[in-house]
């Protein structure tokens, strides 16, 4: 990881901190991206006690103008993007018949709209520089067959919606030698969890998820690509 250049989505806490806490202990040199800044000061002062690098950036991964922003804040500092971990994303929990289309439309917006701005962006450097890794987070409420939660549609969609992008970018991105997966978890111990599922008890942190995504960022993970990992992590 060392002189690598790594942008995480959803920097602000949870997975998206832990990611960016241990790919700066790795040496690389990372890119944060979150809405909300305090969060964002919060991850870079961790890193720096560290000894590591960190550049904020403030945005909202559901606007093409604050993601477009993002990717040309990094090439003008780094000249270029080896990895993006596509780490934001919300739920909300209604019930389907009392499910409001500001609502919908909020989830699939930060969780699959976001999650494609941002690819198509680090697509469009890593083509130049012919060489590159994405990693989506998805779900297991986004795979068929597992067991489902009420309340949980829009979120379920949106990362049914990732896990298909992933599948057709690692396709589209084979050619220029970019690598694109994602990883599906169960129950993590987050403020997202609490939220949708407080009656889960998750056995994986996201510390635990973090080193997962730094096999798949390293070279150990180029066999993985188009592939959708999924972790059953409920205790």
């Amino acid at each position: 990881m060392k002189e690598k250049i790594a942008i995480i989505t959803g920097a602000g806490r949870g997975v998206g901190r832990a990611t960016a806490q241990l790919f700066a202990r790795e040496g690389a040199s990372v890119v944060l991206f979150s809405r909300t800044r305090v969060h964002l000061e919060e991850t870079a002062a961790l890193i720096a006690q560290d000894g590591g690098k960190a550049l904020l950036i403030e945005g909202d991964v559901s606007r093409e103008e604050d993601v477009a922003s993002l990717f040309q804040q990094v090439r003008e500092r780094y000249g270029r993007a080896d990895i993006l971990v596509n780490s934001a994303g919300i739920v909300a929990v209604r019930p389907f018949v009392a499910m409001d289309v500001a609502t919908w439309d909020s989830v699939l917006a930060t969780n699959l709209r976001g999650t494609f701005l941002c690819c198509r962006e680090a697509f469009r450097i890593m083509i130049e520089q012919q060489g590159g890794v994405i990693i989506n987070l998805s779900s297991l409420s986004g795979v068929k067959g597992v067991e489902k939660f009420p309340g949980l549609s829009a979120y379920n969609v949106s990362k049914a919606g990732v896990a298909s992008l992933t599948e057709i970018l690692a396709v589209e991105g084979k050619p220029h030698n970019i690598r694109v997966c994602a990883v599906s978890p169960g129950a993590i111990e987050t403020e997202m969890l609490r939220q949708a599922a407080p009656h889960l008890k998750a056995a994986m942190t996201p510390d635990d998820l973090a080193a997962i995504l730094l096999f798949l960022a390293d070279d150990s993970g180029r066999m993985f690509s188009g592939s959708n990992i999924e972790l059953f992590t409920n205790a």
